[in-house]
């Protein structure tokens, strides 16, 4: 188990919750994913600024899915959207969704949903 920073997450990791970002929460407790936890990291998809949005962002992550979780059901889909544009120079795709898999029925996942 592990504090990080949620814009620093990469694909494979698994969160013991999702952060509240709309209220400022900055940092994620990283856990192993053997253990229950409520998100787990399967894509990382790099956008431009003025793309980073809902809609980008859900066709983003979706079109990731099949490929970690191979056809798995019963879990749903939500991402965090972390925007650079404060804290680079001038990059082609500033902003990267971050997109997390979680339990479609609001339980605890238990295991990697990796396939």
């Amino acid at each position: 188990m592990a504090t990080k920073q949620w814009v620093d997450l990469t694909e494979g990791e698994c969160i013991a919750d999702v952060p509240a970002v709309d209220v400022g929460e900055a940092t994620v407790t990283v856990v192993d994913c053997s253990t229950p936890h409520r998100a787990e990291v399967y894509l990382l998809a790099p956008v431009a600024v003025d793309a980073a949005i809902t809609g980008v962002a859900d066709a983003a992550c979706a079109a990731g899915v099949a490929d970690y979780a191979g056809t798995r059901a019963g879990l749903s889909v939500t991402y965090l959207i972390d925007s650079k544009q404060d804290r680079t120079g001038a990059i082609p795709l500033p902003s990267t969704v971050i997109c997390l898999l979680q339990s479609g029925g609001g339980e605890p996942l238990a295991g990697s949903v990796r396939r």
